[in-house]
């Protein structure tokens, strides 16, 4: 049985964790609504600009760009992923690169050559520890810099997709619902895809393009997959602080809980050590 001494140790030690796990949990909390006002404030530009794409792309018929078009290379896939540098955050980042070996796997059993692209210590550390062919990696992410990491990242895919270093490109991430759920999503970037706008109403308008449509989607579509990448460093940000918050507040109950549990083990014991001292005065005396 633990001496009283052992008990009292573990209580400090526990309570020494419980304060770091709650100010971690205030940090989180404070990064997290900076980082879901900013991924808020995105997306309806992100899907406006989508939109736009999509009536442009109707309006100027068939268009050639090297964002749209099928690679000749059919053996190579390109998969990103965003993880985050720091772990404490529960499932976040192990749930998404679960998922993501499973797409990739899945692709090397069809017979293709897969790539991987970490933005994050996570996800850079566990593709390369479990042999997954590492294309390159980013690390010690900042909030401030993701607008140029997607920039960069943009610039990087249409190189590689002129030189037809891969056939497609997928985009592994967090998808933040809210604070309790983010949803890792695996889906394809390249070559992008245009649609037609289903949700325009009424009788259909014409648009007259100057210079053309053509030059005008030249300039929308990297934009258009700089918007989605951005978003998706944003919502990397806030499900990353959300899923911390999360753990730290977990992790802090369960401090408080086995600090109660330990407090009633070194009463208990404390009670019986001082019963038995009791106990042998009462015995000398008697036999005095």
């Amino acid at each position: 049985m633990p001496s009283l001494k052992d008990i009292r140790n573990r209580i400090g030690s526990v309570k020494n964790t419980r304060q770091i796990t709650r100010a971690m949990k205030l940090v989180a909390g404070a990064k997290l609504r900076r980082a879901t006002d900013a991924a808020t404030a995105a997306k309806p530009y992100q899907e406006t600009l989508s939109r736009v794409l999509n009536r442009v792309a109707q309006a100027a018929g068939d268009v050639e760009h090297p964002l749209l078009r099928t690679p000749d290379n059919q053996d190579d896939v390109l998969v990103i992923v965003f993880t985050s540098d720091r772990g404490l955050c529960g499932g976040f980042n192990n749930a998404l690169c679960r998922k993501t070996v499973g797409e990739i796997d899945a692709l090397v059993a069809n017979g293709k050559n897969v790539r991987v692209l970490a933005y994050g210590r996570k996800g850079r550390d566990y593709f390369q520890n479990r042999g997954y062919t590492l294309a390159d990696s980013t690390t010690d992410l900042d909030p401030d810099t993701f607008a140029d990491l997607a920039s960069d990242l943009v610039d990087r895919l249409i190189k590689e997709l002129e030189e037809n270093k891969f056939s497609s490109v997928l985009l592994a991430a967090n998808e933040y619902r809210n604070v309790m759920s983010q949803e890792p999503v695996v889906q394809a970037i390249l070559p992008m895809k245009v649609e037609a706008d289903d949700n325009a109403s009424g009788a259909a308008i014409e648009y007259d393009y100057e210079p053309n449509g053509t030059e005008i989607l030249s300039g929308i579509l990297p934009m258009a997959l700089k918007t989605q990448l951005f978003q998706a460093f944003l919502e990397k940000e806030a499900g990353e602080q959300a899923a911390r918050m999360t753990a730290m507040d977990s992790a802090t109950r369960n401090a408080s809980d086995l600090i109660q549990t330990l407090t009633l083990e070194y009463n208990r014991a404390r009670q019986a050590a001082i019963t038995k001292e009791l106990i042998e005065i009462v015995s000398g005396a008697e036999a005095l």
